[in-house]
């Protein structure tokens, strides 16, 4: 059996669901985004991509902040709601029960019920085509102390991260290896 040929498409998955959070703490939206990750490592630098004509986008470009939330199986519904409803018209915030916080830099909040909330300041936007991409620098994480250990280890695989793959939702798995475990002496 062999491979099929497709058109060119973007088959680069699973891909982390995030929620997104930007504006300010009076006037914000969340918007959920698959399309993120990481750039560089120093600066710490990450991206999202966004359509031009969904309502979050303004608000970035006019504020040229956000806030990256992680999301957990406990948040799938609301990543998925925040996904497909705009904040044009409705208070996102409220309508899903989640928990606006204060964030450590930005004017953006973080989405309180998410282990981990990345602040960005955009720094470039490239317009690309169907989706306009924000890179930005990381000026601040904001990690939940109940997935520390008793050595103050951070265990961010205790979370019940999701992911999106192919218009689906996944929970990670089982690990498989840690990174260099392929050549490790033994």
């Amino acid at each position: 059996m062999g491979k099929q040929i497709w058109k060119p498409g973007t088959m680069i998955y699973p891909l982390p669901a995030v929620m997104v959070t930007c504006g300010n703490m009076e006037n914000s939206n969340i918007i959920t985004v698959a399309w993120t990750g990481t750039i560089c490592t120093n600066p710490a630098m990450t991206y999202i991509s966004i359509r031009p004509e969904r309502y979050s986008y303004h608000m970035i470009k006019t504020n040229g902040e956000f806030v990256i939330n992680l999301t957990t199986r406990d948040l799938v519904y609301a990543t998925d709601w925040a996904g497909v409803k705009s904040g044009k018209d409705c208070n996102k915030f409220e309508v899903l029960g989640l928990t606006k916080e204060k964030a450590s830099i930005l004017k953006v909040p973080l989405i309180k019920e998410s282990p981990v909330n990345i602040e960005c300041k955009v720094r470039e936007i490239k317009e690309l085509g169907s989706h306009h991409m924000f890179l930005a620098e990381v000026v601040a994480v904001n990690a939940d102390e109940k997935y520390f250990d008793e050595n103050n280890k951070f265990c961010l695989e205790k979370a019940n991260l999701i992911t999106y793959s192919h218009g689906k939702y996944f929970e990670l798995g089982k690990e498989l290896g840690k990174f260099g475990f392929s050549v490790k002496k033994k």
